[in-house]
């Protein structure tokens, strides 16, 4: 009997030792698991969580892209550790070579997604904004059939000119937004930026509403690529324009020319009449000519008092100006301007 007891004992001991071999080899093989890399995952390669997938349908489509995932139940049980209740967030997760199960659980957990960029460059026209958003990848593409009028009353904004309704700067953006939605969102930055400069503006302007800062803000945006000039050069044409001058500036024409100009501007350009000649007519012009940055909308807005009337490039290719206050002054910069282009480029 003692000998039975012995026997049943000894079993009770392995039993309970085969137990806990097993238990710790489960356990280190989970821990393994959590912390390993996962095999297979390239440079560049993503995984998208959809609406609706679960964890198993998603560590179903890791396989899918021919990655070692492991054991759904061992995705169970690290949902479990790290506190997910199987609930992921929708987006594109970037699967970096050396990613662990853990960081990528962590990721979808978290919401930490792909961001992909897109930047509206100050000066921009409407042209050149639309042919850069047709290429960029992963925007979904909802414009390439329609016109800048449909364009605008897609955005709400009916009867809109499309110019100058979209502020410069950079926009994140997730894999399945639109070009609609990230215009949207641009136009509304405008609108908030264009309100802000307006509200702050300076006393006595010859400006009267908020439209025309922004068209005179566009064509700051275009004569000038130098930060602290913009004030400088808003402060020539707000003079002009108080003086009953003609603002006379170059990048006006060169709009109203569109697809006919070529790279340069002649006298018979200058002379050559439509709604944007700012030669040949008075005031602005009727819309904006670009996308205008808040640094052209403040200027604008709060332009530098000057007793300068005009302005032309240094020529020295630093893109900066020379102001003058009278035309024989002016007229001896343009001079200089010649003289130091043509040792630079030789004669035009």
């Amino acid at each position: 009997m003692k000998a039975l007891k012995r026997i049943v004992l000894v079993l009770f001991v392995l039993s309970a030792l085969a137990a806990g071999v097993a238990g710790w080899w489960a356990w280190s093989g989970y821990q393994r698991f959590v912390a390993t890399p996962l095999a297979g995952v390239e440079p560049g390669d993503n995984l998208m969580v959809e609406r609706g997938d679960t964890l198993r349908s998603v560590v179903g489509r890791l396989r899918a892209q021919g990655i070692d995932a492991g054991r759904d139940l061992e995705w169970r049980l690290l949902a479990r550790q790290l506190g997910t209740g199987g609930h992921i967030q929708v987006g594109e997760y970037a699967l970096e070579p050396g990613i662990t199960p853990a960081q990528l659980l962590r990721n979808m957990r978290d919401g930490r997604v792909v961001r992909h960029r897109f930047t509206i460059v100050e000066g921009w026209n409407i042209r050149e904004l639309r042919a850069a958003l047709g290429g960029a990848t992963p925007l979904v593409q909802t414009l390439h059939d329609i016109d800048d009028a449909a364009l605008m009353a897609a955005l709400g904004r009916e009867g809109v000119h499309p110019e100058g309704r979209f502020l410069p700067e950079t926009y994140v953006y997730d894999r399945g937004d639109s070009d609609l939605d990230l215009l949207r969102r641009a136009a509304e930055a405008l609108d908030r930026a264009l309100e802000a400069a307006w509200q702050a503006r300076a006393e006595d302007l010859p400006i009267g509403t908020p439209e025309e800062a922004l068209v005179l803000a566009s064509i700051v945006e275009k004569e000038t690529g130098i930060e602290e000039e913009r004030p400088m050069i808003a402060g020539v044409f707000t003079r002009r324009l108080r003086a009953g001058m003609r603002l006379q500036t170059d990048p006006t024409v060169i709009y109203g020319m569109g697809a006919d100009f070529d790279g340069n501007i002649r006298r018979r350009d200058l002379l050559t009449d439509t709604p944007y000649n700012t030669y040949t007519r008075d005031g602005l012009p009727p819309t904006p000519i670009a996308m205008a940055g808040a640094a052209a909308l403040d200027a604008a807005t709060r332009p530098e008092e000057t007793d300068a009337l005009y302005f032309v490039a240094v020529g020295d290719g630093s893109g900066r100006h020379v102001f003058s206050s009278t035309l024989s002054g002016h007229n001896a910069a343009v001079r200089e301007y010649v003289r130091r282009y043509r040792e630079r480029n030789g004669p035009r």
